[in-house]
């Protein structure tokens, strides 16, 4: 029997799991989202992702800056949910929301919690070089990303950027919210408690943490690189132009940090990173190969 359900989410990341609601028939009894926010040079104001799939399949969207006020949950309230899932949606529920539908509120988490509660866990993952992530269902509870877990999946990181992660992540979640919803449906679910031990939060990605600093190891600047491929995306400095890397990796030649050893080649703390894929202010992506041509890097110079 299909379940009355709220749909919370904003990013792309959040599309694949409404469709695969749509898709299995559920009720979506509404839609909520972060409000349009301005974009662009003419700073006209842009729909979510989620707000644009859930208008072109004709569901109602709502857009509260906020639901601690009490008519926003009293609006919630009478929509008369099974559930309500959150897939990356960018506010806090609070007691009233959380305990409003029949079955709970359910949140897909895109890592193994307790490993990386918080708001940036792919990024965070990658860059602390963890060999492997994956996605949750949980159920939601008042503190961030603590409740006991429905159903998970787990995937290797191996080199792949934040980019590629995601899009894979968000296209496992989706299957695996569709089978949690299933099981929890029939009743079949045993929800596990927390591990208490391993607990870290993945804070935001801060502008400082994506200039490169040529003094750390080539493996830890693999990990900053690929983590936030291809946004914001990990830069240096040269001939006072930033330079965004978007993929490079550890090589084992040597010398002064910041140094460029060939013209594709830059020396960290220890060994040194060939450069694969750049881009430069303003333009697209490119190889390395092709943006040295219209910006040469000699060896000797220093980057910065």
């Amino acid at each position: 029997m299909p379940l009355r359900l709220a749909f919370m989410g904003t990013p792309d990341f959040a599309t694949p799991s409404l469709a695969e609601l749509i898709a299995g028939g559920h009720n979506i009894a509404c839609v909520y989202t972060q409000p349009p926010r301005p974009k662009g040079r003419g700073l006209s104001q842009e729909k979510s992702p989620v707000h644009k799939l859930a208008e072109s399949a004709g569901l109602e969207v709502r857009t509260p800056r906020s639901l601690k006020e009490a008519k926003e949950q009293e609006a919630f309230a009478t929509l008369g949910l099974d559930a309500a899932i959150a897939v990356a949606y960018g506010l806090i529920l609070p007691m009233a929301v959380l305990e409003a539908p029949r079955l709970g509120c359910f949140n897909l988490h895109a890592s193994l919690l307790p490993r990386w509660r918080g708001a940036a866990p792919i990024q965070r993952a990658i860059m602390a070089g963890d060999p492997e992530t994956g996605v949750m269902v949980m159920r939601m509870e008042v503190g961030l990303d603590t409740g006991p877990v429905l159903m998970s999946e787990r995937v290797a990181i191996d080199r792949k950027t934040y980019g590629e992660l995601h899009d894979e992540l968000a296209r496992l979640g989706a299957d695996l919210l569709g089978g949690a919803l299933l099981a929890l449906e029939r009743g079949e679910i045993t929800e596990q408690p927390q591990d208490r031990n391993g607990i870290t939060y993945a804070r935001k990605i801060e502008k400082s943490e994506t200039r490169i600093d040529w003094k750390r190891s080539a493996r830890e600047l693999d990990w900053l690189i690929r983590g936030l491929s291809p946004s914001p995306g990990a830069w240096f400095e040269a001939k006072g132009e930033r330079v965004k890397v978007l993929l490079a990796e550890p090589v084992s030649e040597s010398g002064e940090p910041g140094e460029v050893l060939s013209p594709l080649v830059v020396a960290c703390s220890d060994h040194a990173l060939k450069l694969i894929t750049v881009q430069r202010a303003g333009r697209a992506p490119m190889d390395a190969e092709a943006f040295l041509r219209g910006f040469p890097l000699r060896a000797g110079e220093q980057v910065g």
